[in-house]
């Protein structure tokens, strides 16, 4: 089947100027961004990490963790997030020191597989489902025509898929969380793979048009309770994409307008606002960095696992691939914060996947402990009595006999 290319963007010559830092003096071929002119620190960068579709209290509804981003962002050199955290529909909130990492690379980066290059901007582009009703679809291209014209963002071309996606969405019975698939994946990707050959774009988003919900199946999440039924599947596809083509992807669902419920909560309420979920995403997809296979090419200007100094997550969510990656890095292994009053359906503390971690009530401490850590202070020293005695450490091993130093000639 042929791919529907249709309604071209005008075309324009996207920056692609990627941005030269202070390299970290122990790490080749690291970068430090953001440092202020004549600091003779590196840089301190940060990873915040909220699962997607696991119920988080913060973090698992319409953006209610981008807060905690914003707060964490000025308090830290380089901010290293995902969409779950930063999405919030219809709203963003601009920090040029925050990256914006889909889950799946931000694993492999975690990893040491990939490492993240920074750039100016990025030229987006757009696949519609064509299982989109026609005024959906219209209102999604409005959207992307206004992000251009108002906020100036590199949307250049878009295109339809050549058959349904037909996503369906459901909740894992042992794990708790939601997740789903789509019948036909092979349509996605021949619609990315036409947008990267016509349009040369480095950066895809996608609008699925997903079921739409009885009112008793959202009811819960519309007042901030439960788990977001659409996050799980939202996931697979923008892994799926990023897998294939190594380049930031993130997806938008597409669904009909939800009758108006007087009392809601505010941390759901951003997806009431509109007709779209799209320019958090768009906006988010504009300036995200590129992923640089490891080895691949010059690692000159990038940012690599090694540059990471801590990472921040809920208690009970530390047995992701990127969390444990990070928990057990041989070279500068981050402080790893996790975070009591974030509950997720998941039971993985540090304490049961065995990973060493500092434990704190809520995202107060956890700036706090970051604040102390980017200083250069002991976090424990900022607590009462948490300081004891220094102790000494013997010379003499178990076994009795005394430590034999080694002599070298010359």
């Amino acid at each position: 089947m042929t791919v529907l290319l249709s309604r071209p963007f005008p075309s324009f010559r996207a920056g692609q100027d990627i941005r030269i830092f202070k390299s970290r003096p122990s790490i080749k071929t690291s970068v430090s961004c953001f440092t202020p002119k004549h600091s003779f620190k590196r840089d301190y960068t940060s990873v915040m990490i909220v699962p997607t579709g696991v119920g988080a209290a913060i973090g698992g509804y319409a953006g209610d963790a981008l807060p905690v981003a914003r707060t964490l962002a000025s308090v830290v050199d380089c901010l290293i997030t995902h969409p779950n955290v930063l999405n919030a529909a219809m709203l963003c909130w601009p920090m040029p020191n925050a990256l914006y990492v889909e889950g799946y690379a931000l694993d492999r980066f975690a990893q040491g597989l990939w490492a993240l290059k920074p750039v100016h901007q990025n030229k987006v582009g757009l696949v519609l489902d064509c299982g989109m009703e026609e005024e959906l679809r219209v209102r999604h291209l409005q959207v992307a025509d206004a992000a251009r014209a108002s906020l100036g963002l590199p949307v250049v071309e878009y295109v339809v898929t050549d058959t349904p996606l037909q996503v369906e969405k459901w909740i894992d019975t042992k794990s708790g969380q939601s997740t789903g698939s789509i019948k036909h994946p092979e349509s996605l990707l021949r619609a990315v793979q036409a947008l990267i050959k016509r349009s040369q774009v480095n950066a895809v988003a996608v609008v699925g048009r997903f079921p739409d919900d009885d009112f008793e199946d959202t009811d819960d999440y519309r007042q901030g309770m439960g788990i977001d039924l659409l996050a799980g599947v939202e996931a697979v596809i923008s892994h799926l994409v990023v897998k294939e083509f190594q380049i930031p992807c993130a997806h938008a669902p597409a669904l009909l307008p939800v009758s108006l419920s007087p009392s809601l909560c505010p941390k759901s309420a951003a997806e009431e606002l509109g007709y779209t979920f799209l320019p958090c995403v768009l906006a988010g997809l504009s300036n995200a960095p590129q992923y640089l296979v490891k080895n691949s090419e010059s690692e000159h200007g990038c940012i690599l696992t090694n540059d990471v100094d801590s990472v921040i997550l809920p208690i009970d969510a530390c047995g992701g691939p990127g969390a444990l990656a990070f928990a057990q890095s041989k070279a500068n292994k981050p402080l790893i914060i996790a975070v009591e009053e974030n509950e997720t359906v998941l039971d993985d503390t540090p304490d049961k996947v065995g990973i060493e971690a500092i434990n704190v009530s809520n995202y107060w401490e956890a700036i706090g402990v970051v604040a102390a850590h980017k200083a250069g202070v002991n976090p424990q020293s900022l607590r009462r009595n948490r300081i004891s005695s220094l102790q000494r450490v013997s010379l003499l091993p178990a076994n009795g006999y005394a430590v034999q130093s080694a002599t070298t000639n010359g």
